[in-house]
């Protein structure tokens, strides 16, 4: 394989977060602390980490909080040479509460008009190494961007899929993003169709398929395409369908859950290590728990996530 090919690609919005410093509602809080937000970045890292080869395609603005995520990036190992410098449109960026509760702390985002919601098929080139990546990782959150930002997601998995690489989706929703419930729910779906492995969470799922458990979520999206389901059941764990293979895995405990904001994309990490691992995919929906576990546990969106030495830890059987 070509050293610049990537084990993994991805695509989406590299976001400048700041953190409060104190448990209150954030038109009180003065003192906030600067970290990395984003979906698909917070995948990128946490695949990275584990020792794969990750390429993140982006574009941020020519200013400081563009220049601190490349810096991010590139810290964390991640192959940043698709993510396109936008002169004229500025770097997203979104503030997040400090709860002390273990709820999910409120979050605004200013995002609109960004640099990678600017982005388009254009980005795309070709020919590419990175057309020969082993997996192409998807989310809804892209889609929902712009026009633009829906036809090169939709573009890359058509490209992916028929080329005989893994494309899995996250459908992440983010209702304020869209024009209409029904406009997320027909585009998610549409995208869904077009991945290999689709990951919803339960109460997602039940709004975009209209099933209630389950099982029926994920029949729906295997008789649309999908080879394997995995569907996030919060603390319970998580049910996996790969044909006729079935099941729950449960979830791992928590003492106590520091910040909730991640655990999404630490689950992705989890099955999508595994799977390029080449483990099963009950496997990988427990290492998915695992890691998601772990990282609802520190306040950084990707601050959580592990190692292959800390993975080993979380994963490990409690001891006699």
């Amino acid at each position: 394989m070509d050293k610049r090919t990537p084990d993994v690609v991805t695509v989406g919005e590299a976001m400048a977060l700041f953190i409060a410093r104190e448990a209150k509602p954030l038109a009180e809080v003065r003192d906030f602390e600067r970290a990395t937000a984003g979906a698909e970045l917070n995948v990128s890292v946490g695949l990275s980490r584990l020792g794969f080869r990750v390429g993140y395609l982006s574009a941020l603005g020519d200013d400081s909080l563009g220049a601190n995520l490349l810096a991010f990036m590139d810290a964390e190992g991640i192959d940043r040479s698709h993510v396109r410098i936008d002169a004229a449109h500025p770097t997203g960026f979104m503030l997040k509460a400090m709860t002390d509760d273990g709820s999910d702390p409120q979050v605004e985002y200013f995002r609109r008009g960004s640099a990678a919601s600017r982005l388009s098929p254009a980005d795309l080139r070709d020919p590419d190494p990175w057309q020969q990546a082993r997996l192409l990782h998807l989310t809804g959150i892209s889609a929902a961007l712009s026009d633009g930002c829906r036809e090169l997601v939709f573009a890359m998995a058509r490209q992916a899929r028929p080329a005989g690489r893994l494309v899995t989706f996250d459908p992440n929703l983010r209702p304020r993003l869209w024009p209409s419930e029904a406009a997320m729910i027909a585009t998610i779906n549409d995208l869904a169709s077009l991945a290999d492995v689709v990951m919803p969470g339960l109460s997602e799922g039940r709004l975009l398929t209209g099933r209630n458990d389950a099982a029926g979520i994920a029949d729906f999206y295997l008789e649309r395409g999908a080879r394997q389901v995995v569907v996030k059941l919060g603390p319970d764990g998580a049910y996996y369908a790969d044909g006729g293979n079935r099941g729950t895995v449960p979830g791992q405990p928590v003492a106590k859950v520091v910040d909730t904001v991640g655990a999404g994309d630490g689950f992705a990490v989890g099955v999508l290590s595994a799977l390029l691992d080449g483990l099963p995919l009950a496997q990988a929906a427990a290492r998915g728990n695992a890691i998601g576990a772990r990282q609802v546990q520190f306040r950084g969106d990707c601050d959580g996530l592990p190692t292959r030495e800390q993975l080993a830890e979380a994963t490990a059987p409690p001891l006699p």
